[in-house]
């Protein structure tokens, strides 16, 4: 994770997750020991979601922290696809900066 990650989350606070359930705990896509099951809400047979990241204010479970001070992911090495794609160079990037005040 980039240092600049590791001061922003606001990814983490924008955006729904959204992912297949073979990346949850046991499942056949899972990294490391997988998503833990507890920490996603299942939304089709084929699809889970972060829990807390299709709030009003969204802000997924597995973020700790102060948003543009210091953040981690509680599961970073069992993070789903959606969450190992992202990154800085991608423009939703700098909305979701934006969108908690910070400019990149």
């Amino acid at each position: 994770m980039s240092s600049i990650c590791q001061s922003c989350g606001a990814c983490c606070a924008s955006f729904r997750v959204d992912f297949h359930p073979a990346e949850l705990a046991g499942g056949a896509f899972a990294w490391g020991q997988g998503v833990p099951s507890a920490m996603t809400v299942p939304v089709t047979p084929a699809v889970v979601r972060m829990c807390g990241t299709d709030d009003a204010a969204p802000r997924c479970v597995a973020l700790a922290g102060e948003i543009g001070q210091a953040v981690r992911c509680t599961i970073y090495d069992e993070r789903p696809s959606p969450c190992r794609e992202f990154d800085v160079e991608h423009a939703a990037c700098l909305r979701a900066r934006q969108r908690h005040g910070m400019s990149i």
